[in-house]
């Protein structure tokens, strides 16, 4: 690491069980495939707490899997105080749980707290949507805008490095 801090990334969704997960999943994947793994550390956490331990949701497992992600590992939990501090990029799903965030963000960490596809430039929309409560399709396309998202972040944070 040169004496250099970890950059760290944290991603943000309502329940951390299908987006948040696949978006740590894939971008985790992303960095051990660059070999940044000592520089970038990830994690993932939901605006509310109605899965705290529990694994990601079987379809957002499933559909990682086919696409050569591994999910098993990752546990929901919420987002606290320390994460403010803690991280460099609070990076949100939707503008729901960016105003969530940004509700209970002290000031001085609020620059932090971005909307995740912003760094997706292939993508018109901004907000990665919910597929909870929907089929399998909206699993692929969730994860295909959170691929495009993290090929972004990756780029964005290799010139800082």
């Amino acid at each position: 690491m040169n004496g250099k801090k970890q950059t760290q990334v944290l991603f943000c969704c309502m329940g951390n069980i299908c987006r948040s997960p696949t978006a740590h999943g894939v971008f985790r994947q992303l960095v051990m495939d660059s070999g940044l793994q000592d520089q970038i550390a990830i994690d993932s956490a939901g605006t509310h707490a109605y899965h705290i331990g529990n694994p990601p949701d079987n379809r957002a497992q499933a559909t990682a899997q086919r696409r050569g992600i591994d999910l098993t590992d990752l546990r929901a939990r919420q987002v606290s105080q320390a994460d403010f501090i803690q991280h460099d990029y609070v990076l949100v799903m939707d503008q729901a749980n960016y105003q969530d965030l940004m509700s209970i963000c002290p000031a001085e960490s609020q620059h932090k707290i971005r909307l995740f596809l912003d760094f997706a430039a292939d993508w018109q929309e901004n907000e990665v949507p919910d597929p909870y409560y929907g089929g399998p399709r909206g699993f692929e396309r969730v994860f295909d805008m959170i691929e495009a998202a993290s090929r972004g972040l990756l780029a964005d944070i290799q010139q800082q490095l």
